[in-house]
C-alpha cells in the first residue's frame, strides 16, 4: 500500500515538474520554487522512510515497530500535503512573483 502511495506521489511530481516548465517562461516556473521544493522534499522523505521501514522489517533487530510507526505517521499526515504544494505549481499561480516590491 505504501509503495503504491509513493508511486502516485512520484507520478504527481513528474506531472507537476513538466507543467511548471510547459510555459517556457522560467520566471513563471520559478515563481513557485518554494512550494515545489517542499513537495519534492516530502516525496523524497516518503521514499527514504519506506526504504528504512522495509530494511528494518527484514532486520534481525527489533527496530521495525518504531520505523513502521514513523512511516505510517508520515504517509498519513505529511505526504498528503504534497498535493497542496504542487497545486499552485501546476496551476502557475504567480501571486508571490507579481506583488510589487513597494507593496512588501
Amino acid at each position: 500500500e505504501r509503495a503504491d502511495q509513493l508511486e502516485a506521489a512520484w507520478a504527481e511530481t513528474v506531472r507537476v515538474t513538466e507543467a511548471a516548465w510547459a510555459t517556457d517562461d522560467p520566471s513563471a516556473a520559478l515563481a513557485n520554487a518554494t512550494p515545489y521544493l517542499q513537495g519534492f522534499g516530502h516525496v523524497v522523505m516518503a521514499w527514504v522512510l519506506l526504504d528504512v521501514a522495509v530494511a528494518a522489517a527484514s532486520s534481525i533487530h527489533s527496530e521495525a515497530p518504531g520505523k513502521r510507526a514513523a512511516l505510517d505517521y508520515f504517509y498519513a499526515y505529511e505526504l498528503p500535503r504534497v498535493s497542496t504544494w504542487f497545486d499552485v505549481v501546476e496551476h502557475h499561480v504567480t501571486i508571490c512573483r507579481d506583488v510589487p516590491v513597494d507593496h512588501l
